[in-house]
């Protein structure tokens, strides 16, 4: 990767943080997130939720409590985990998969190899049975190619996490690895682009564009929505 397609790989990557990700988020995301029945409501909880939050249980503050930490955590992080394979297209030609089991096939800018990469998002995103699966999806995919004559190693099946450090991958992604690589944060994307800091890049790519975006408004007009809402219910 030379210095022209750097710049043009980031500029896609801001295009696609503001377009997909921020607008599903401010839009779609807000708006699941001011609709009580969007909600799975613990009754045991909501209302020490509240009170733990605001010293009160009023309408309002029960909102609060459950708007913030769904806009604020799992809103956003399930948007982008939904989105990785989409922004690895959008980022890279030709990089499409149609393999089970596999998100995207490239060529490895360290060693050369064709990888056939099932992709995730953070370190601690699968189970006990996800490893299974894997190994499963990755297993067949080595005996087919063996059949058809093809030369496909075990270290060319990878997993490849979008972010995070080595030192956090859990027990089940440690087991993988035991069998097939697992590239995380860093080394993914230096074992994609070849760039070691490229991923440090991407990071401040979606940083410029945080610094656009002013959700103030939009999480007061959800908090409120939802506090109407509430207080009907409770005076129904």
């Amino acid at each position: 990767m030379n210095d022209e397609q750097r710049t043009e790989i980031l500029s896609k990557a801001r295009i696609f943080f503001r377009d997909r990700i921020v607008a599903a988020h401010v839009n779609g995301g807000a708006l699941r997130a001011s609709r009580l029945k969007d909600y799975n409501i613990n009754p045991f909880l909501y209302k020490y939720l509240a009170n733990f939050l605001k010293g009160n249980a009023d309408p309002r503050s029960i909102a609060e409590a459950l708007v913030y930490p769904r806009l604020l955590g799992s809103s956003i992080n399930t948007s982008f985990g939904m989105r990785i394979q989409s922004l690895i297209n959008h980022l890279f030609e030709g990089f499409g998969s149609t393999t089970p089991g596999v998100d995207i096939e490239f060529i490895d800018a360290i060693d050369g190899r064709k990888k056939y990469c099932q992709l995730k998002s953070g370190p601690n995103t699968i189970n006990h049975h996800d490893v299974e699966t894997i190994k499963g999806h990755f297993k067949g995919t080595i005996n087919l190619a063996r059949t058809n004559g093809l030369n496909i190693a075990t270290h060319d099946m990878i997993v490849g996490i979008i972010y995070g450090e080595r030192d956090e991958l859990s027990s089940h992604y440690l087991r993988l690895d035991a069998d097939y690589p697992v590239y995380i944060g860093q080394d993914f994307w230096h074992h994609i682009t070849g760039k070691e800091d490229f991923y440090l890049d991407l990071i401040n790519v979606f940083g410029e564009v945080a610094l656009e975006v002013d959700g103030r408004e939009k999480l007061e007009e959800t908090v409120g929505l939802l506090a109407k809402e509430i207080e009907d219910t409770l005076n129904n």
